[in-house]
């Protein structure tokens, strides 16, 4: 689980867009970017490496 106030403050890495908090995939997701980052023992991991692309399914469920 990620602290309201620490997801506020984050921002993808690479575009600099806000991130939404997928708490079911325990994901920081950029809509912008099409990548989730993950979250590992409460903390974001926000390294391009480390993300991956979201299916053209997950992103068309993101604007619903």
């Amino acid at each position: 689980m990620i602290d309201k106030k620490l997801l506020d403050i984050l921002a993808c890495p690479l575009c600099k867009s806000p991130l939404r908090y997928d708490k079911l995939k325990d994901e920081l997701i950029c809509r912008a970017d099409r990548l989730a980052f993950p979250v590992r023992d409460g903390i974001p991991v926000m390294l391009e490496d480390e993300a991956r692309t979201l299916s053209s399914e997950e992103t068309d469920a993101l604007y619903k």
